[in-house]
């Protein structure tokens, strides 16, 4: 029943985490927003939103001073991922950057496996290859000359994404309640970035119903909502099967660009898309019952 939990969790994290690009491109290209300022905002306005889930919760927010050493690392993280995969947009087509980032569910079985000695499946391994294969169908463009500096970029999010998965499921914070937990990754990263506006470009001034519901949204949907599905998802399934499930994202991601961006969809985006629902489906069937290797 946990596992099965997790799955669904797993399946919300990544799929909302995949509307990024549908609210933070046009707050970029259309309304003329800084990306320091998008991101405070984002990160300020989420950590608001799940203080407030808190209140209402009467949890207890008291933490220890080992257990803030280890959030605002597990912040930094985040945040770190939240920035390399948006400022790689500016480089390098959305698409390919979110085919290098879901390499991420690599880097976290390769930690796993590694150093903390977690057997290998069959079945992980077979839809770790299959989705990745999907998300390279699926996303992958070779229109021109690909910037290397986007590339590098969105490189780093495949170890800190990937770190940031283990760090919450093997930290000393992983027993912690999983609304408070995200309440503190996300103030963490409300003060990177706050610093990291006001030491660049400053937080520019934002006016305008659609700007302040973009930005609402971008706070909510792949904030607020993907990271804590994301914390309990890694709490009833592990890290490793939420990585992989973690192709929902891209899925996500090129079906806004379809229909939203009306971007174009041909044979290999087909087949992409059908060998992530397969390694979905395989997840679902098989992911509680591994085969050593």
């Amino acid at each position: 029943m946990n596992s099965a939990k997790g799955i669904i969790y797993a399946l919300i994290s990544s799929g909302t985490f995949g509307l990024i690009p549908l609210f933070s491109l046009p707050l970029m290209n259309e309304d003329g927003v800084g990306l320091p300022t998008i991101l405070f905002y984002r990160f300020l306005i989420s950590t608001v939103m799940m203080g407030a889930v808190c209140l209402v919760k009467k949890e207890n927010l008291k933490v220890s001073v080992k257990d803030i050493i280890t959030l605002t690392w597990l912040g930094t993280l985040y945040a770190g991922t939240a920035l390399c995969l948006i400022y790689s947009y500016k480089y390098i087509p959305s698409g390919v950057a979110t085919t290098i980032h879901f390499i991420y569910p690599i880097s976290v079985s390769l930690i796993m496996v590694f150093f903390f000695k977690e057997r290998r499946s069959v079945i992980l391994l077979l839809t770790a290859i299959l989705s990745l294969l999907g998300v390279a169908l699926l996303c992958w463009t070779n229109n021109g000359v690909i910037n290397p500096a986007g590339i590098g970029i969105a490189a780093i999010t495949i170890f800190s994404y990937a770190c940031y998965i283990v760090g919450v499921n093997k930290s000393s914070v992983s027993s912690m309640n999983a609304e408070v937990l995200t309440f503190y990754i996300l103030l963490a990263g409300a003060l990177i970035f706050m610093t990291f506006a006001l030491t660049t470009t400053g937080i520019d001034p934002v006016s305008g119903v659609q700007p302040w519901t973009r930005l609402v949204l971008l706070a909510f949907l792949p904030t607020v909502l993907s990271d804590l599905t994301l914390i309990l998802a890694i709490k009833y399934a592990g890290s490793t099967i939420t990585s992989i499930l973690g192709s929902m994202e891209p899925l996500v991601a090129v079906c806004i660009g379809v229909f939203y961006f009306h971007e174009a969809f041909g044979m290999s985006s087909f087949f992409g898309l059908v060998l992530i629902l397969l390694s979905v489906i395989l997840v679902i069937l098989f992911g509680k019952k591994p085969k050593e290797i």
